[in-house]
This record gives structure tokens, sequence and C-alpha cells, in this order.
């Protein structure tokens, strides 16, 4: 038993001062010489659906908005209220992206993140404005 440990720990001794490809892939995997990580970009498995997420949630809150200031710098008060609606069209996008296949977890979750959104606000606002009602009466 202990002659089979020694020979282990000499196969082991010398198996540490050589490199092997299995080592050197290793090597490679980890970054060791990189200077920007690649891991994140499509590794990591929450990247894509926080990013899905959010981009849901900045196309609920922020586009409309920025369509909003573009048009009335744009167009009169009259054109821009008449060509807001087409803000609607932001939801074409990730409807489009569920087609793709490679984009449709990325789809999913940024529709997830859309409507949560627009159910979120839209209850804090039905609720502040049911409240407000109440106490105005």
């Amino acid at each position: 038993m202990v002659a089979l440990v020694e020979s282990d720990a000499r196969e082991q001794e010398s198996a540490a001062g050589e490199e092997t490809p299995a080592g050197q892939a290793l090597e490679e995997r980890t970054g060791t010489d990189r200077e920007e990580p690649d891991w994140w970009h499509r590794d990591h498995p929450v990247f894509t659906p926080l990013s899905g997420f959010f981009a849901g949630l900045l196309a609920v809150t922020l586009l409309p908005g920025i369509y909003a200031a573009v048009l009335g710098a744009l167009f009169d008060s009259d054109t821009a209220e008449r060509l807001f609606p087409f803000v609607v069209v932001v939801l074409a996008v990730p409807l489009v992206l569920l087609a793709v296949p490679r984009a449709r977890r990325f789809a999913r979750y940024m529709l997830l993140g859309a409507v949560l959104t627009a159910l979120v606000v839209g209850g804090v606002a039905a609720l502040v404005l049911w409240y407000l009602m109440r106490v105005e009466s």
C-alpha cells in the first residue's frame, strides 16, 4: 500500500513539471494573460436574462420619453400628439426577436421585463389615483 502511494506521488511530481495540453487549455480558459475577460459575453448563465430584462424595462420607461422629446423638438404639438402612438412599434422588437432562434431567450426576458414594468407602473398609478380620489372626495 505504501509503495502504491509513493508511486502515485512520484507520478504527480513528474506530471507537475511538464506542461500538458490540458494544462495549457486550462490556462487559456482562465484568461491569465488576456486583458479583457470573455466569460460574461456568452458563457455566464445570468448575462442574457439580466440584459434582456433590463432592455425590456428601458423599452417601456425610457424610449417613450425620448420619442416624445424628439417628436416635440421636430414637429408642432398637434403633429407630435398624432405621431406619439407609433411608439408601440417598440414592442415589435421583442416579437421579431422571438422568431430568431439565437435571440429567443433574450426576447423572452425582454418581454418579461417590459410587461412586468408596465404592470408595476400601471398598478402604482392606479393605486395613487384611487388614493387621491378617495382623500379628495
